[in-house]
């Protein structure tokens, strides 16, 4: 199993959250975005709307990857990212948030 859900509060557009784990004793950092996607018009076409998120996903910081993309509403859909780990000579791996 490599994914466990968590309950977390109801999120703004663009917050950061930074959840510490411990697997085997070791301390590991991972480092999610919540972005709200919104578009103008609330009549706006499936086709429409997924060009939006497509724009948004594809001109997104390239340090971050898609993990999920939530339920839309009329105007709005999450989306959320974790940011990539930082790979070091040594083999070790680190998400700095």
């Amino acid at each position: 199993m490599r994914e466990i859900v968590l309950s977390i509060p109801t999120l703004e557009a663009q917050q950061n959250l930074e959840i510490e784990v411990r697997i085997n004793g070791k301390k590991k950092t991972m480092c999610y975005r919540v972005e709200l996607v919104e578009w103008d018009d609330p009549n706006a076409s499936s086709e429409e709307v997924v060009d939006v998120l497509r724009k948004v996903i594809h001109d997104y910081d390239k340090d971050w990857e898609l993990i999920q993309i939530g339920a839309p509403d009329k105007e709005k859909i999450p989306i959320m990212f974790r940011k990539k780990k930082i790979m070091y000579p040594d083999g070790t791996q680190e998400a700095i948030c």
